[in-house]
């Protein structure tokens, strides 16, 4: 499927599952859905479910947001205790959308959670409380954290609430990272689970070549961070002089500042000396550099902002920039940082969502399925990776889920032949299923926030005996829409 199909179908307003492969543009394209709806006044919830790719949409993680923290479970007394948050119960209730990135790593009995306390708080028993879902990621890249008792990760398509939503799945197949065909069959044959003794001992020669060079480009990709941070501060401690540095600056609500500052890239406290190598963590595609540009700090300027010399030659000044934390379209918390980090190392889990013109890669003391396939798929050829060494779990990607990729595909191929002939139209409606635009033009005020005024005069009709449809036309507004706020005010039951 491409973009532009994926798009259309998002815009429906249907529960949404987006896949495709690592570099088929799944970031790219979730916010461009979300500036879409911030155009149409639609109230969004941006998360994911890591810190990391939280700040890439200016979201927090699903955690975070929905109040469950910690929890994994829950029992209704925990629910209950929940939802009484009087703020929590209002970002629900104004919630339409809810957009949760790297699904791939939010494990089954969390998004059966998050489920319960939306249908709870909601006072709506549809799937999530009736808010349009999207869920975005890869399951072939990193799984959740498991239990030390779980021989394998339960992931979020296990959950009970994943069928109940009845997702149209976009599969996206166009590649927008890799440039090179070797790298590609490389990928291809991880992710479909056909690596052969041909393949490894092609990898070997590979890293046998690797060694015995000096050559080599671009940052360090390990499994673990004992290593990383190592590699970094031995490194910097080289350079002569004291470092520069730069300190975090945060505004807003201190939690979500502090979220922030816990999951952004850009470190909270940065040292840097002249000579350090960086990598940029932050999209400007304006100043020339999108988040994983590599280069070294070639001087400092007269604000004392570093200059990076990119790999290319090309010099960049750093100058600060500023993440946030929005929530339906209001700024919560902000950051504001020189959006650079040490990169001589980072780990592969940090890497997942970057792009990186060179890397080398050590994989030896990979403990994960999927994690090989990220790292080999951050760069766009094989002239720019430099493999250090592998183990066989780094060319592996979980059994389960080779199985359920294909009908994802079919699924994904089902939704477009749909979408193209316009089978939408007549097929079964669910409380989600809406077009925004569309909508719109038989019920001028679906979707948008209650104001007093409406509220009483949907008090007044009901009391007078108005029947749901009435008080439909009477308002511009949906009928669900129309049950859901009488739920709400305790007129009917749920």
């Amino acid at each position: 499927m491409k973009q532009n199909e994926a798009l259309k179908i998002l815009k429906s307003g249907h529960n949404v599952y987006l896949t495709g492969a690592a570099g088929s543009g799944k970031t790219y394209l979730l916010n461009k859905f979300i500036r879409h709806l911030a155009e149409q006044k639609v109230n969004v919830a941006v998360t994911a479910s890591t810190g990391i790719a939280a700040t890439h949409m200016n979201g927090i993680t699903i955690h975070a947001w929905s109040g469950i923290g910690i929890l994994r479970t829950a029992a209704v007394s925990q629910i209950q205790a929940i939802a009484k948050k009087k703020r929590l119960e209002k970002k629900y209730i104004n919630t339409e959308v809810l957009v949760i990135d790297e699904i791939s790593m939010l494990d089954a009995d969390r998004l059966d959670l998050l489920d319960q306390l939306a249908r709870f708080i909601r006072k709506n028993q549809e799937p999530f409380g009736g808010m349009q879902v999207v869920l975005c990621g890869d399951f072939f890249q990193l799984p959740p954290v498991k239990r030390p008792d779980e021989p394998l990760p339960r992931f979020a398509f296990k959950s009970s609430v994943w069928d109940a939503m009845q997702l149209k799945v976009c599969y996206l197949d166009e590649q927008h990272r890799q440039e090179d065909d070797i790298l590609t069959r490389i990928l291809n044959a991880i992710r479909n689970g056909s690596t052969n003794d041909a393949l490894t001992n092609y990898l070997n020669k590979v890293v046998a070549a690797n060694l015995s060079s000096d050559s080599g480009k671009g940052v360090r990709l390990y499994p673990r961070n004992l290593n990383v941070d190592a590699e970094n501060e031995r490194e910097l401690s080289k350079l002569p002089g004291e470092p520069h540095v730069y300190q975090t600056q945060s505004e807003g609500i201190p939690e979500f500042a502090k979220a922030l500052s816990k999951n952004c890239l850009a470190p909270e406290q940065l040292l840097l000396k002249k000579g350090a190598a960086v990598m940029f963590v932050k999209n400007n595609f304006e100043s020339g550099y999108v988040n994983g540009t590599l280069g070294r700090v070639s001087g400092f300027n007269e604000e004392h902002y570093p200059v990076v010399t990119l790999l290319n030659g090309r010099k960049i000044v750093a100058e600060p920039a500023t993440w946030s934390v929005e929530e339906n379209g209001k700024t919560l918390a902000t950051n504001k940082q020189i959006p650079l980090r040490l990169a001589w190392a980072i780990t592969v889990h940090k890497s997942q969502g970057m792009t990186l013109e060179a890397a080398q890669i050590d994989l030896r003391q990979c403990f994960e399925v999927g994690m090989g396939y990220v790292a080999f798929s951050r760069v766009r050829s094989l002239s720019g990776l430099k493999l250090l060494g592998f183990n066989q779990l780094a060319l592996r990607v979980n059994e389960e889920i080779l199985s359920f990729d294909k009908e994802l595909k079919k699924q994904s191929d089902l939704a477009l032949q749909e979408m193209l002939s316009k089978k939408q139209e007549t097929a079964k409606a669910t409380p989600q299923d809406f077009s925004i635009e569309a909508t719109r033009e038989s019920y001028p005020s679906a979707y948008k926030r209650w104001t007093a005024g409406e509220e009483q005069q949907l008090m007044t009709g009901f009391k007078a005996g108005k029947s749901i449809n009435d008080l439909s036309k009477l308002l511009g507004r949906k009928i669900g829409g129309i049950r859901s706020r009488l739920v709400h005010l305790g007129f009917i039951a749920a």
